[in-house]
C-alpha cells in the first residue's frame, strides 16, 4: 500500500505538470494519503461500485499498455526506434546464464507482481456465481497478467535498449519510473503524441490505484473473516447495514495502510523501496503454507487419484516447496548487509523488514491467544465431524465443476445438516459421508435412542 500510494501520489503530479511537486517527499506523501483514503471509501461504499471503478480503471490502463507496446514494437521493426534499441528474441524468455541468486530473486519479484490475482477468490460470497466465478477469475487473470507484462516488458526493452547504449534509455538511473524516462520518445513530439503521453500517465496512475483498491479488498475480507471467528476482535466482523461492507476492517485497512505509509517515508525513502523485495518474501511464506494446507484439507480426495491427485496433491505440494524453497535462500541473501538499499543493525533492511513483520505478527497472534482463547482451542470453528450429515448432492463437486477451469475445491462447500435436521430443506435429504446413509426430513423421522433412522433407498 506505501509504494502504490507514493506511485499514484507523484503521478497526480506529473498528470498535471506539476514536476516539482512531483519530485517532492512530502507534497507526494499526502497525495498518496489521499489516494488511501478514496480507495478506502469506494471499498467501504460497496462491492458493486468497487468493480465498476475496477471495470474504469483496468480497461483505461490496459488499453494504453497495448498501445504503447505496439507503437514501441512497430518503431523498433521499421528501424524508426532510438540508436541502441534491439530487435526482440524469445532468448530473452529463458533464464539461461543467470545464477540460483538471481533466479531466486526474480521468483520473488514475480510473486509480487503477481500478487492480487486472488482479490475474486476472497470475496467469492459476493460474486454473481460463487462456484464458477472466482476460480476461473483467478486463472484468467493470471494469464491475463502474463501476457500484460511480457509484451510490455519486451516492447521496452527492444525499444529502450540496455545499459548505457545509445541514447541511454535503457540506463538503470531509469528503472524506477520507466513510462515516465520513455514516453515522450515513443509517440514523440507532435499533438497526438502528447495526447498519448497524458493518457501513458494516466495508465500508470490508474494502474496505481486500482491496485490499491484491489489491497484493501481481500485484506478486509480477511480481517472479516477472522472477526467472525474471533481469530480477531469480534468489531472486525461487522457488516454494514445498506452497504453491506465490512466497514470496520476496511476503515482499520485504510488507516494502518496511512500510518505504515507515514512510518516508512519519515525513515527513509530507501526503507520504501526495500519494502517491495520485503513484500515478495511475506508473500511467499503465506503462498507456500497454503499450498501446504492444500494437500493436507484434500488428502482424503488425493487418494482417489486422477486430476484430485495432480491438483489438490502433487501440484499444491511443489509449489509450497518452492516458494518456501525461495523463502529461505532469499531470507539468507537479503540478511546480507550489501543487499538492498539500507542495513538496519548490520543486517539487510530487506531482511529486517520481511522477517521483522513476521515475527511481529506472531508475536501479535500469541498475545491475542492469551486475551480471546477460544479460537485457538477450536470452539469457534469448530472441525467436522466423521459423521456429520450433509446435504445430498453436495458432498461432492459434481462432473461438470470438476472438469472446469478454476482453483482446487472452487465450488461450493458441502452443506452441512444438523443432527434434527432442522434446517434440512423441505424435499431435501441428508448423507452421512462416511457411510452413505440417506436421511429424510424430520416427519420421516423415528426416534431410536435419540438419533435419526437412516432410510436406505
Amino acid at each position: 500500500m506505501a509504494n502504490l500510494s507514493q506511485i499514484a501520489g507523484s503521478y497526480s503530479f506529473h498528470l498535471v505538470g506539476a514536476e516539482s511537486l512531483a519530485a517532492s517527499t512530502f507534497w507526494s506523501t499526502v497525495a498518496g494519503i489521499v489516494w488511501i483514503v478514496i480507495m478506502t471509501y469506494i471499498c467501504y461504499r460497496g462491492i458493486e461500485i468497487s468493480a465498476r471503478i475496477q471495470y474504469a480503471l483496468l480497461s483505461i490502463e490496459v488499453l494504453i499498455l497495448v498501445i504503447f507496446s505496439l507503437v514501441a514494437l512497430t518503431k523498433v521493426l521499421s528501424g524508426a526506434s532510438p540508436a541502441g534499441s534491439l530487435h526482440p528474441s524469445l532468448s530473452w524468455l529463458v533464464p539461461s546464464g543467470l545464477s540460483l541468486s538471481s533466479i531466486v530473486t526474480a521468483t520473488l519479484i514475480a510473486v509480487f507482481i503477481y500478487w492480487g490475482w486472488d482479490t475474486a477468490v476472497s470475496v467469492n460470497e459476493e460474486t454473481s456465481d460463487p462456484t464458477r466465478t472466482p476460480g476461473r477469475a483467478a486463472i484468467i487473470s493470471t494469464l491475463l497478467l502474463l501476457v500484460t507484462y511480457a509484451i510490455v516488458s519486451v516492447a521496452t526493452v527492444a525499444f529502450a535498449g540496455v545499459g548505457s547504449v545509445g541514447i541511454g534509455l535503457g540506463n538503470a538511473a531509469n528503472a524506477s519510473d520507466v513510462f515516465q524516462a520513455l514516453g515522450s520518445t515513443v509517440f514523440g513530439g507532435s499533438g497526438l503524441g502528447k495526447v498519448m503521453q497524458t493518457l501513458l500517465i494516466i495508465s500508470v496512475l490508474t494502474s496505481a490505484s486500482a491496485s490499491t483498491q484491489t489491497t484493501i479488498l481481500p485484506t478486509a475480507r480477511t480481517a472479516l473473516s477472522m472477526g467472525a471467528f474471533r481469530a480477531l476482535p469480534a468489531k472486525f466482523a461487522r457488516i454494514h447495514p445498506r452497504y453491506l461492507t465490512p466497514t470496520h476492517a476496511t476503515i482499520w485497512m485504510g488507516g494502518v495502510s496511512i500510518l505504515f505509509y507515514v512510518g516508512m517515508t519519515l525513515v527513509s525513502q530507501n526503507v520504501l523501496g526495500d519494502s517491495i523485495a520485503a513484500v515478495g518474501l511475506m508473500i511467499a511464506f503465506y503462498y507456500g503454507m497454503t499450498g501446504f494446507a492444500c494437500v493436507w484439507y484434500y488428502r482424503r480426495k488425493i487418494a482417489a487419484g486422477g486430476r484430485d491427485l495432480w491438483m489438490k496433491g502433487v501440484l499444491p505440494f511443489l509449489g509450497g516447496l518452492m516458494l518456501l524453497g525461495a523463502f529461505g535462500f532469499a531470507s539468507y541473501q537479503y540478511a546480507q548487509p550489501s543487499y538492498g538499499k539500507t542495513t538496519i543493525f548490520g543486517i539487510g533492511g530487506v531482511f529486517v523488514i520481511g522477517i521483522g513483520a513476521l515475527v511481529f505478527g506472531g508475536v501479535l497472534m500469541l498475545v491475542y491467544r492469551v486475551v480471546a482463547p477460544a479460537f485457538f482451542r477450536g470452539q469457534t470453528l469448530a472441525r467436522r465431524g466423521a459423521h456429520d450429515l450433509v446435504l445430498a448432492g453436495m458432498a461432492q463437486e459434481p462432473a461438470s465443476e470438476r472438469e472446469s477451469v478454476g482453483m482446487p475445491g472452487a465450488g461450493m462447500p458441502d452443506i452441512v445438516i444438523a443432527p434434527d435436521l432442522s434446517n434440512l430443506p423441505e424435499g431435501a435429504t441428508a448423507i452421512d459421508a462416511a457411510t452413505g446413509e440417506i436421511f429424510h426430513g424430520p416427519r420421516d423421522l423415528k426416534q431410536e435412542t435419540g438419533s435419526p433412522v437412516a432410510q436406505k433407498r
